[in-house]
């Protein structure tokens, strides 16, 4: 005799304590939000640090005299322009298109990458003017809180990279749809906290 078990996950008769594991998307969905979260938090922390630490100058540079805020309006443009070409990516994968969803993942790459190299280059005329990380506390918070966003893109552009892989290898399976919405919100958190180093690192430069 063949015995079939049932998952009780999904029927509403039966108590929460009984009805077993839940569905694999809302525990990827639940932990995936506990990790941004949890980088959020982070991401909070260097905020207040900074804070902080802004007026340490130790007679070094200030932000306003090193900062050229029309190269990081062009950063800011290229990482917002990212998350709606995100977004199109997003929508293509949903209706299983592989030429769309192609398009919009070399876009967003492409962006967030010239970003990237925007900001690298920043750090690079910072450093050879003397104004390192180590001058003083205002610049250590400074490399601190931009640097840890740019190597969260960084990390996002290499995780783009292995899901166009498993697009083209396994297909618009579950676990690849799921994967892929996993990387929206957090190419979509990431744009989030730009907008706060913009608002306040950027443009609240004394």
């Amino acid at each position: 005799m063949t015995v079939i078990h049932h998952s009780h996950a999904n029927d509403h008769s039966v108590p929460y304590a009984k009805r077993g594991p839940a569905p694999t998307n809302v525990l990827v969905g639940y932990g995936f939000w506990l990790y941004l979260l949890s980088d959020i938090i982070m991401f909070s922390a260097m905020f207040a640090a900074y804070a902080v630490l802004s007026s340490h100058t130790a007679g070094g540079p200030k932000g306003i005299d090193l900062f050229v805020k029309g190269d990081v309006l062009l950063e800011t443009v290229f990482l917002l322009v990212s998350s709606f070409t995100c977004g199109i990516m997003g929508l293509a994968s949903a209706a299983k298109n592989r030429n769309h969803t192609y398009w919009a993942a070399l876009a967003t790459f492409v962006l967030g990458a010239g970003f990237l190299i925007l900001e690298l280059q920043e750090f690079s005329h910072m450093v050879h003017e003397g104004a390192g990380p180590s001058r003083s506390a205002f610049l250590s918070a400074f490399f601190a809180l931009v640097g840890l966003h740019g190597l969260h893109v960084f990390v996002g552009l290499v995780w783009l990279v292995v899901m166009m892989l498993q697009v083209k290898t396994i297909g618009f399976s579950d676990m690849v749809q799921r994967r892929l919405n996993c990387f929206n919100l957090f190419w979509h958190a990431l744009d989030i906290v730009w907008i706060g180093v913009f608002t306040i690192v950027y443009l609240g430069a004394k």
